[in-house]
């Protein structure tokens, strides 16, 4: 008997009376796709093997962009701090790498985000509440007091004030007397996803790209260990993409950075060479799984056939995974715990190259230093305990996963080619396309929350007491509170450095910054000279509005 035969037989006297017997429930599917009863060899008939799979550290990388991936190396455990003032997360940062962290993320305040100093009225309030605030090269001193610039890497999560925030960090290494080309790090600089999933632009589509292409040529020639942009699809899964819409829209935002790099006429091989990648992981274990695998396969075939490339260093997708804050909830915060381990666990299953775990009291407040330290701990129980590290792409050749892999490869091609028809993604932007189907998919996931269909224990099923989603702290948590006279002392701390610098000299430098603008010269090394001189971050920014305009 065949294997066709056994499967229709098992199919007729197996599974069809045990389904009219009645099922678990009647939702069987993950974000982007139906989940079938099973899946066997013929469900991945179609998949070739050499081309579509392939080996570890060969195109299209399915498997991993590494031969020996975690054998070699563990990923880079980055957990993502900054709240109040530099000194405050400085002290956040020397404790985790004393806890064996071995990379630092910093989160900015909005303020810093948008391109506000704190002495701003709109800062009001905002001041080192959802990250550390930044002003002035004074600042990014005090952040990375006592840390070895040259010996750590350093990941910036900032999109449109990216150049100004790379400058300070180079300009604090200059100060100590570091080469920046010793440098290693990430800026974020993905400013096409701020359109549709985030909010923090500050200037026009044009404008934006033309600042973020800016960074990606400074930092080919000036900083080649640098990675010049982050482009992020985790905003855009938060926002309620679904996991195939995550990789369309990411991988999509990637070839128009791409293309406007080779528009400018730089070399597309070298700028590929730099682009870093960062998704969410989500609840669905294998489907996360899939989609990274999914990832690295659309991404090295798009930049052979597109480019022409042919270099595999370029070819490969390195990208930095976040476990979903949108996953997370007030009740029964300690259920968070568990999520989070899952997404981990996931991430590295799917091959990531670095990893944030969320605190399990983020749904509450920013984490402590006791949760902070757990999803820490998290991760390392998962490198040193599980055995999941031991082996590339531990679950490749799995029925189910292989069928998803390559199924979420054709749904996102062809929602990528769509967008392609439409002129690509800054004009599927301008035109609404994405957001409105960001916004449709949010709507129907809300909705199967709402009536059940999706099920998220602690809030609409297995409440406690009865009382089905109401909050609950855990016993003894102590929830992170702020200072509430840290604004007060940074924006002292601002006007004092205004007041004793060389008016003159950030007059000039300022201008020259104006000056670049205007001439569509590389805003880049002005802004370095202007951070030196003791410009602050508002300043530079106000001097790019004067010519770009805000949108």
């Amino acid at each position: 008997m065949s294997e066709s035969e056994r499967e229709k037989r098992w199919r007729n006297e197996a599974l069809s009376p045990a389904v009219a017997a009645g099922e678990r429930r009647e939702r069987f599917e993950s974000s982007s796709q139906p989940v079938e009863s099973l899946y066997t060899p013929a469900s991945m008939a179609h998949i070739e093997v050499e081309t579509d799979i392939g080996y570890p550290g060969q195109p299209p990388f399915t498997r991993g962009i590494y031969p020996t991936m975690y054998r070699g190396r563990l990923w880079t455990m980055r957990q993502y701090a900054g709240f109040g003032s530099a000194a405050e997360t400085n002290q956040r940062f020397h404790y985790l790498l004393a806890q064996g962290q071995s990379g630092l993320s910093v989160a900015f305040d909005l303020p810093t985000q948008v391109g506000y100093d704190s002495d701003h009225e709109l800062a009001r309030g905002e001041v080192g509440r959802t990250g550390v605030a930044i002003d002035s090269i004074d600042d990014m001193d005090a952040l990375f007091a006592g840390i070895p610039l040259d010996q750590v890497s350093t990941s910036m999560t900032i999109n449109a004030t990216a150049p100004i925030l790379l400058a300070l960090y180079a300009a604090v290494a200059k100060s100590r007397g570091i080469a920046i080309e010793k440098l290693r790090g990430t800026v974020q600089n993905d400013v096409l996803k701020e359109f549709v999933a985030r909010g923090t632009y500050i200037y026009p589509p044009e404008a934006s790209l033309k600042m973020a292409v800016d960074l990606l040529d400074y930092c080919s020639r000036a900083i080649p260990s640098w990675n010049p942009i982050s482009v992020s699809g985790y905003h855009i899964r938060e926002a309620g993409a679904t996991a195939e819409e995550e990789l369309a829209f990411t991988l999509a935002d990637g070839l128009a950075y791409l293309d406007a790099a080779r528009a400018r006429g730089l070399d597309t091989a070298l700028i590929a060479r730099r682009i870093s990648f960062f998704f969410a992981v989500h609840n669905n274990f294998v489907e996360e799984v899939a989609k990274f695998r999914a990832a690295r396969r659309l991404w090295s075939e798009l930049v052979a056939s597109r480019y022409g490339i042919t270099d595999l260093e370029a070819r490969r997708l390195r990208f930095h995974a976040q476990t979903a804050g949108s996953t997370l909830v007030a009740q029964q915060p300690e259920n968070n715990v568990v999520r989070v381990a899952l997404q981990a666990l996931a991430a590295v299953a799917g091959g990531c190259q670095s990893l944030h775990t969320n605190a399990m009291d983020e749904a509450l407040a920013l984490p402590t230093e006791a949760t902070a330290r757990l999803a820490l701990r998290t991760q390392q129980v998962i490198a040193y305990e599980t055995g999941i590290a031991d082996t590339p792409d531990p679950f490749g050749g799995a029925y189910f996963l292989e069928t998803m892999t390559d199924r979420l490869c054709a749904g996102a091609g062809a929602l990528m080619q769509r967008i392609d028809n439409m002129g690509g993604m800054v004009a599927a932007i301008a035109g609404g396309f994405v957001q409105k189907r960001i916004h449709e998919s949010a709507y129907r996931q809300q909705l199967a929350i709402e009536s059940g269909d999706a099920v998220v224990v602690g809030v609409n099923r297995f409440g406690e007491s009865g009382n089905v989603g109401a909050p609950a702290l855990p016993g003894a948590q102590t929830l992170h509170a702020p200072d509430p006279e840290m604004e007060a002392r940074q924006v002292a701390a601002l006007r004092q450095l205004k007041a004793r610098r060389d008016a003159r000299e950030v007059g000039w430098a300022l201008s020259a910054v104006a000056r670049a603008a205007e001439d569509a010269d590389n805003v880049v090394p002005a802004i370095m000279e202007a951070v030196t001189a003791r410009a602050t971050l508002g300043e530079i920014s106000d001097a790019l509005r004067k010519v770009y305009g805000e949108y």
